[in-house]
């Protein structure tokens, strides 16, 4: 029998300027049964380049039922919230009651920081109110759900009651998606004499300091971070590191998360992946996305940079994206520490888009929990909502620090950990920063050249950035100045002439052959102005994803195969896939016909002049899903 996840049509509204714009969307509801069938199999990840990450730090957040806060450890807790290593009362219950304000902030998807059951203990003066030091895998930290609910997912699974489930359905009730970050590499460091002792479902079965069974590295702590060994297998700031090569630690993780996604986790966010090797994360995600096609995973390969091999070579070859501490380092040092250079930084980095297999997917953001907040280096508000309106517009998908919108940050040392994890304290939904992420997000939905389409700088200065997100007859064009008011003689812009609106602040531009004239910049003014076109519709989109080809100016890639879809075989009447960098093609093809049906197909190469090129190989084969979004990413075969 073949079937399929049931899907349904929804109409989402996002606010752009003073309208509201309906945006259809498909939204595929969760699959009950275990057996995954043909078509199931391939529908593979949802579409998560229109999202707008929040990252929450939960005890940090909002504290939604008091009675939880003290834990099983009361010296743990401070009800004054002075004591920046111990928990100050942030729960499931606080972010609950916060979803419609994060709602109306734009938010689609909240990261949470780590959710499973610590150690409740000091460990060089601090709780671990931050999630990492992780006892149990397969119970919920308990100081997160309501006193006297049952941590233990287990035997929670069929009656699905917590807060936590509480807050799933709440967020899925809104059309918002939830990630859970997860911690593959270690378990918990020495507190009281205890080190690594680990838990399934509160029955022990690892101690790193009576390790029997080797679950366990017992190599001491990494020496020299140049050496990649020592990376992957010495521990890191003392905490009992796993022995991937144990088969039975292998499948405790991935039976813990996969109870996870097993209640409505839709993403997850994997810590300190650079510590394992390869192949224990290609082993790992082919594991979780046969139990979850539809998950979408990215990882902390902390700064990590296009000029980087190893984690170049983790982005492109482990099954899941990364968060782009490349391009947050170079917005941070362009308009947050007024480095020389200025925007030629950013776009220095953009400009190696092309190394990476899915750059229009890495994770992008300005700060987070490991490093100062924004304003700690620069405490100027006009100068974040530089620095956010650039990761809202351009490739990646954008993920804003808890309280960014309310400019929430504490410059003590620095604004160094801890002090970059204040308790969030406003909730103005007026603020600039918050109208403009509540803008930008819709933006994101409503124009498909921002979510998923190619960048193209068209100005630029140290002060003055200009760029062009396109997809098919989608645009979006973007103008900021972190320098002195400036007059720019012309500009190209790719948009269509006659009037457009600038959607932050209504103002009225005319483009005559495509370009603005005598284009006024204020000091620290941000333009953007958008053009939509008509949407790809089809029972079923395949999103079409091509890498590794090397293609010059004039050449075309195209896809054809045995349907009407693809031409049946004529390479006059294949699909044209559209130009998005140096080492990416894509395109979304309608599939109506063949919907339902199993497929081959290859790509090809017009070249003018010549004859065109097809891949050398045979064609692939594909079971389209009767309906939905699904991806094909592939490399090209020569």
């Amino acid at each position: 029998m073949v079937s399929t996840p049931p899907s349904q049509r929804s109409t989402v509204q996002y606010e752009v300027g003073d309208q509201y714009k309906e945006i259809d969307t498909l939204v595929t509801e969760q699959k009950t049964e275990t057996d995954i069938d043909l078509e199931f199999l391939y529908t593979r990840d949802i579409e998560f380049r229109q999202e707008t990450i929040y990252f929450i730090v939960v005890d940090r957040f909002h504290d939604g039922d008091p009675e939880n806060s003290e834990g099983p450890n009361p010296e743990l807790y401070d009800p004054e919230g002075q004591d920046w290593g111990k928990y100050w009362g942030g729960d499931l219950q606080g972010i609950i009651d916060k979803l419609d304000y994060l709602k109306s902030l734009g938010v689609t998807a909240i990261w949470l920081t780590p959710l499973f059951e610590q150690v409740e203990a000091l460990f060089v003066n601090s709780a671990a109110i931050h999630g990492y030091w992780i006892k149990d895998f397969k119970r919920i930290n308990p100081r997160f759900i309501k006193k006297g609910e049952d941590p233990s997912l287990n035997k929670t699974q069929e009656s699905k009651e917590t807060t936590f489930d509480r807050l799933i359905a709440e967020l899925h009730k809104r059309k918002m998606k939830f990630i859970l970050d997860i911690v593959c590499n270690h378990s918990n460091p020495d507190f009281s004499g205890k080190k690594g002792e680990l838990y399934d479902d509160g029955v022990k079965i690892a101690d790193f300091n009576d390790d029997k069974n080797g679950w366990y590295h017992h190599y001491g702590e990494v020496t020299n971070w140049e050496d990649e060994w020592q990376v992957q297998n010495c521990e890191l700031a003392g905490l009992a590191t796993f022995n991937e090569n144990n088969p039975d630690y292998r499948n405790y993780i991935k039976s813990s998360i996969k109870q996870w996604l097993d209640r409505g986790v839709d993403a997850l966010r994997v810590d300190t992946v650079k510590h394992m090797p390869i192949w224990f994360w290609q082993e790992f995600n082919a594991d979780i996305q046969n139990h979850k096609p539809d998950i979408f995973v990215f990882g902390e390969w902390i700064y990590n940079d296009p000029r980087n091999e190893r984690s170049l070579e983790f982005a492109n070859c482990s099954g899941m994206t990364i968060l782009d501490f490349g391009l947050c380092v170079a917005i941070r040092a362009a308009l947050a520490q007024g480095a020389e250079g200025g925007f030629h930084l950013i776009q220095d980095v953009l400009s190696m888009d092309s190394r990476y297999n899915g750059a229009t997917e890495l994770i992008t953001f300005i700060d987070n929990h490991d490093m100062p907040r924004f304003q700690s280096l620069n405490p100027d508000p006009d100068m974040l909502r530089l620095a956010i309106d650039l990761i809202m517009t351009s490739r990646g998908i954008p993920c804003i620090y808890y309280g960014t919108e309310q400019y929430l940050h504490n410059d003590t040392n620095g604004g160094n950990d801890p002090y970059n994890r204040p308790m969030m304290q406003n909730w103005d939904m007026e603020t600039p920063v918050y109208r403009d992420v509540r803008l930008l997000s819709g933006l994101r939905r409503l124009n498909p050249a921002i979510s998923l389409g190619s960048q193209w700088q068209k100005y630029l200065t140290p002060d003055v950035y200009c760029y062009v997100r396109r997809y098919r007859e989608n645009r979006c064009f973007v103008a900021m100045n972190k320098g002195e008011p400036v007059t720019i003689e012309s500009v190209h812009t790719d948009l269509p002439d006659g009037e457009h609106t600038d959607v932050l602040s209504r103002r009225k531009f005319e483009v005559k052959d495509g370009c603005l004239y005598d284009l006024h910049l204020e000091s620290k003014e941000v333009i953007i102005i958008s053009h939509v076109a008509e949407r790809v519709k089809g029972q079923t989109i395949v999103r079409v994803q091509l890498n590794g080809v090397n293609t010059q100016p004039g050449e075309r890639i195209i896809v054809i195969g045995d349907c009407p879809e693809l031409g049946n075989w004529d390479i006059a009447k294949g699909f044209e896939l559209e130009y998005i960098n140096e080492n990416t093609w894509f395109g979304e093809i309608a599939f109506n016909e063949s919907a339902g049906k199993l497929i081959s197909y290859k790509y090809a190469m017009l070249r003018e002049g010549t004859s065109p090129l097809r891949e050398n190989v045979v064609g692939r084969r594909w079971f389209v899903a009767s309906e939905g979004t699904v991806k094909w990413r592939d490399a090209w075969a020569w």
